[in-house]
């Protein structure tokens, strides 16, 4: 199948597409709140601590890590229930590797934000 010649319209739709996406999943999805009150904690932290933009980068790809992380687990959560809202062993090592994915983007962003927070403030 030949792919459908190159349209400005279409990319346009597809962004609007995607901020749909991220728009439904802070409004429906509990844990994005939780993530939004850490993101809002994190930047009010950086602009109050004297950061160099290496740092600021740092915290920018550890935020940003958690947030995909959480929005794939949501997406995988969905799909299992989607295929089966049966309680089977597999679909539950699927949401529990899915969870445990974010668990360790939220871990290392921890530790990001404690190597680059903690010396600046004590």
């Amino acid at each position: 199948m030949k792919p459908a010649p190159f349209s400005i319209r279409a990319r346009a739709r597809s962004f609007g597409y995607a901020w749909e996406g991220i728009i439904a999943f802070v409004r429906r999805e509990h844990n994005a709140w939780l993530h939004c009150i850490a993101t809002i904690a994190v930047a009010v932290l950086a602009f109050v601590v004297d950061l160099t933009n290496t740092e600021i980068i740092a915290l920018v790809f550890a935020v940003g890590f958690v947030w995909v992380a959480e929005m794939f687990n949501t997406c995988i959560e969905h799909i299992m229930d989607f295929i089966s809202t049966e309680r089977k062993p597999a679909i539950k090592f699927i949401k529990d590797l899915s969870a445990g994915a974010v668990l360790v983007a939220a871990i290392t962003a921890l530790i990001v934000g404690s190597i680059i927070f903690i010396p600046k403030i004590f």
